[in-house]
């Protein structure tokens, strides 16, 4: 595969705080990854700083081999839809798809027309009068229907219902299938979007922390309960991920659990499940996935 994206040692400090510490990871082209972490892990700013929309402190980012804020013609290949996309107010739906087709050279006017249809947005009605859920909508319908090399998408759906979020994967999914590109997905509805991702990057304080396949990724985790004595005595072969004691119970999720120690804990009475996507990012990061703004913006 063609690795278009190379981040090297990348690190973005604000004020004395570093909100991207250190950072390295490729993205190669023709793929789906979801950008993951918790509140204020750094998700926005590093994509600020891949889409040319902050300036580094310290480290190195190529794309096509190229340093973004050097050429031009590289940000043309982007399309960056963020959580707070916002247009003029007195702009209407059908202005903001003309301004689209200007500034995307794989603008899919006809695409955008369906698109509009299936969210069932209101061409000639101002921006400003939208619902959040619709605003969210344009969103979506811009950065599919651009068709750009680089799609990335920050929290896209916010205010949008569960019909609306299952619509946006649905035609993403399609046109994904039928004009492959590299999509970047940043998100905190993990379990929704799980089946949607080829590849895994994990942010939590600045820092990358899981940057994998996600076909790696499923199955190597499980979630180990019972009598505490007994759990505990599988913790020495294999890595714990994360523990909860209650009384003399326990609930670990574990990474590395052999065949052979699932059928010894299964034959001892202890419950063995594999776990989700999201459980599993959730034990890494020690904490729940919020969709709230990261405070390093």
């Amino acid at each position: 595969m063609t690795k278009i994206i190379e981040v090297q040692a990348l690190t973005k400090q604000y004020r004395g705080i570093r909100a991207v510490d250190g950072v390295s990871f490729t993205v190669e082209q023709d793929g789906i990854y979801g950008l993951l972490g918790r509140n204020g892990a750094g998700k926005t700013t590093l994509m600020q700083l891949i889409t040319g929309q902050a300036f580094k402190t310290a480290g190195k980012i190529d794309i096509y081999g190229e340093n973004p804020l050097e050429h031009s013609a590289v940000l043309e290949q982007i399309v960056f839809i963020r959580e707070s996309q916002r247009y003029p107010e007195n702009f209407k739906v059908r202005h903001v798809m003309r301004a689209a087709a200007l500034l995307y050279r794989n603008w899919d006017a006809n695409l955008a027309s369906d698109l509009l249809k299936d969210f069932r947005l209101p061409t000639d009605r101002q921006m400003g009068k939208l619902s959040r859920g619709q605003a969210s909508a344009v969103g979506v319908v811009v950065g599919i229907a651009s068709r750009a090399p680089i799609t990335i998408f920050d929290e896209p759906y916010l205010g949008m219902d569960a019909v609306a979020r299952t619509l946006f994967y649905d035609r993403l999914l399609t046109d994904y299938a039928e004009r492959p590109r590299t999509i970047i997905l940043s998100t905190h509805l993990i379990d929704e979007v799980a089946d949607l991702l080829d590849h895994v990057l994990v942010i939590d304080q600045g820092r990358i922390i899981l940057d994998s396949g996600t076909e790696e990724l499923r199955g190597s985790a499980s979630a180990i309960e019972g009598p505490s004595s007994l759990v505990k005595e599988f913790f020495t072969d294999c890595k714990v991920l994360e523990s909860q004691d209650i009384g003399s119970y326990t609930r670990a999720v574990v990474s590395n659990l052999s065949a052979s120690a699932v059928a010894s804990a299964t034959q001892q009475g202890l419950i063995v499940n594999p776990v989700s996507l999201q459980q599993l990012i959730v034990s890494q990061t020690s904490g729940e996935l919020t969709n709230e703004k990261e405070a390093a913006n």
